[in-house]
């Protein structure tokens, strides 16, 4: 890593550096590339603010420099032997802050891990980490697996690992006793899912239920599972996004932030154009959907026709099923639900509806040369 840095660090000949008139914060003449220079406890510390706009850079600074105050106040505390739980979560949020290569969704759910963690684990914060044994991590596993999911206790316990990993980095201890914590096992959700015709009865029974929005709660339903969309995605797609000459929506607002595009079935396409025909005057910009969500309509409508409860995610789910059930390649319905694991996600979750339909078209396979022989009856009436 040294002999890397050498290469890429630009050289600290003075000539090719010029002082601002910002405490702590020079340019690099060469690239005009600012950079923060400036002794902190004592130690001298240079790090590139990786922009050459001044208003940006000072912005970067104070943060940066707050951020090296708080890892080097971590590092004197560790050589006092007096690191606490709190220290190392310090350093932990500084770097979870600072990943460009996490998910900003991801960031927000580990930080909801590190609520859960200290909320079930109050004396946690203050507590040396040195102290902390592996008697305690199994402790608060057996208090915590009582109380959340599997999901949610697996990726605390993550959390928690992480942070015991910053201290062992920083010499606090040696071994991280949380690794001793096992992890559960997750169960997958049992879809049950509306036949064809439970839908079509379905989505009737929120057409007239003589709601102002009965109309447009039925239209979202639909306009759901025709098209794979989570919620949030079905509510931000425009007339602009439906491209009616190539059969294709546009979703631009998704949860990976990567654009997709998602072919029109004829029930779709149904379904836009009966919409389109209705409305009088339709701009671009304007939404396909009037509602963003109908929840409470679902629910009532499952009553009425004898259907087990679903969710708008369900309805996900049942664009996926109906896709892989008439045919179309686990790969591309993964593409197509906005999925970037290459069909791994909807293997686990739809692979058996995989296995019935390989089994269906297996029947129609045959090493005979000849076709079969037809009856007599059938040979009369030729």
């Amino acid at each position: 890593m040294k002999q890397r840095k050498r290469q890429v660090e630009p050289d600290r000949q003075k000539s090719d550096w010029q002082p601002t008139q910002h405490s702590n914060l020079i340019r690099y003449v060469p690239s005009g590339v600012f950079y923060l220079r400036a002794r902190i406890n004592g130690k001298l510390h240079w790090q590139s603010l990786k922009t050459d706009v001044l208003s940006v850079a000072k912005l970067r600074l104070a943060d940066k420099i707050k951020e090296k105050r708080e890892e080097t106040g971590s590092d004197l505390a560790v050589k006092a032997g007096r690191m606490t739980f709190a220290d190392a979560l310090q350093v932990f949020r500084h770097r979870l802050d600072a990943d460009p290569d996490l998910k900003e969704g991801a960031k927000v759910y580990r930080r909801k891990t590190i609520i859960s963690l200290l909320k079930s684990w109050p004396s946690l914060e203050q507590t040396n980490v040195s102290k902390i044994s592996k008697d305690d991590c199994l402790a608060w596993a057996k208090r915590f697996a009582a109380d959340y999911s599997p999901s949610v206790y697996n990726n605390t316990v993550g959390t928690l690992r992480m942070v015991l990993d910053i201290a062992i980095e920083k010499g606090a201890r040696s071994g991280n006793p949380a690794q001793h914590i096992s992890k559960r096992r997750i169960q997958q959700k049992a879809l049950s899912l509306p036949e064809p015709e439970e839908f079509l009865r379905f989505a009737e029974a929120i057409t007239q239920a003589g709601a102002w929005c009965s109309q447009e709660c039925a239209d979202l339903v639909q306009f759901l599972a025709y098209g794979g969309f989570r919620k949030t995605e079905g509510a931000n797609i425009t007339w602009a996004d439906c491209d009616f000459d190539r059969g294709q929506i546009r979703v631009r607002i998704t949860k990976n932030g990567e654009p997709r595009i998602v072919p029109m079935i004829p029930e779709m396409k149904t379904l836009l154009e009966r919409i389109k025909a209705e409305r009088t005057e339709i701009q671009p910009a304007d939404a396909v959907m009037k509602v963003r969500e109908c929840q409470k309509a679902m629910d009532r409508a499952a009553k009425v026709v004898g259907i087990q409860r679903i969710t708008h995610h369900d309805l996900r789910h049942l664009f996926a099923t109906r896709c892989i059930e008439s045919g179309v390649d686990i790969p591309t319905v993964s593409r197509w639900l906005g999925h970037k694991d290459g069909g791994a996600l909807a293997m686990k979750v739809y692979g058996h509806l995989r296995d019935h339909h390989s089994t269906a078209m297996a029947q129609k396979v045959s090493f005979s040369l000849k076709p079969k022989s037809r009856s007599n009856a059938q040979l009369a009436t030729t």
